[in-house]
C-alpha cells in the first residue's frame, strides 16, 4: 500500500533556515536580513490580508514590523518562534493603525466593519496544534507493522468496513478483526 502521509518534524526546514539567517543577521549580515524578508513576507501578507483588505495599510504594516526588526536586531535573543513574532507584530501593528484610523476617521464606530484579531491567531494556534498532532499519529502508526497499518488505515482513516478490508487484504474477517485489534493495542502500549 501507498503511504499517504508525510513525515513532518516539529521544525520544519523553513524554520532551521530562519534560524541560521537570525543568526547570521544579529552577527551583522545584511543579506541574511534580505532573505528573512523573502522567506515571510508572503506569510505575512496573507496573514495580514484576514485582518484586512487595506492592501496600502497591510504593505506599510509589513515594512515597519521588519524596519522594527532591523533596527532591534539586539534584542532578537529573546525571540523564541519568530514566525509567531513576525504574525503578532504585524497583528499587533495593525491594530495600532486602525485605531488611529478610527480616531482621525469622520466615519462612526457603529459603521466600521469590525474583523477580529483573536479569530486568526485563533486559527494559526490550531493548525500548529494539528501539526504536531499529525506528526504525533505518524510516529506512531510507523511502530505497526506493514498489515496493521494498512488495515487500521483502511478500518479508521479510510472509514472501510471490515468485508471491505477483508477483500482489500485478502484475508477472512477474524483475521482482520485480530490484526486491527492487536495493532490498536500496540499503538496504546506505544503512546503510554
Amino acid at each position: 500500500m501507498e503511504n499517504n502521509y508525510i513525515k513532518k518534524t516539529p521544525y520544519s526546514d523553513s524554520d532551521i533556515q530562519t534560524s541560521q539567517l537570525l543568526a547570521d543577521f544579529k552577527e551583522g549580515d545584511v543579506a541574511a536580513f534580505s532573505k528573512l524578508y523573502n522567506l515571510h513576507v508572503n506569510m505575512l501578507y496573507n496573514y495580514g490580508y484576514r485582518l484586512t483588505t487595506d492592501v496600502e495599510l497591510l504593505k506599510d504594516c509589513i515594512q515597519d514590523v521588519f524596519i522594527k526588526i532591523y533596527n532591534k536586531r539586539t534584542e532578537l535573543d529573546a525571540v523564541i518562534n519568530f514566525k509567531s513574532y513576525l504574525l503578532i507584530s504585524l497583528k499587533n501593528k495593525l491594530c495600532d493603525e486602525s485605531r488611529k484610523r478610527i480616531h482621525l476617521s469622520d466615519v462612526a464606530v457603529d459603521e466600521l466593519d469590525v474583523i477580529s484579531c483573536d479569530n486568526i491567531e485563533h486559527d494559526y494556534i490550531n493548525a500548529e496544534k494539528a501539526s504536531l498532532d499529525n506528526a504525533f499519529v505518524s510516529k506512531m502508526l510507523n511502530q505497526l507493522s506493514p498489515r496493521q497499518r494498512s488495515a487500521i488505515e483502511l478500518y479508521y482513516i479510510e472509514e472501510k468496513k471490515y468485508e471491505d478490508i477483508c477483500v482489500i487484504m485478502n484475508m477472512n474477517y477474524q483475521s482482520v478483526r485480530n490484526l486491527i485489534h492487536r495493532g490498536i493495542s500496540k499503538l496504546r502500549s506505544c503512546a503510554v
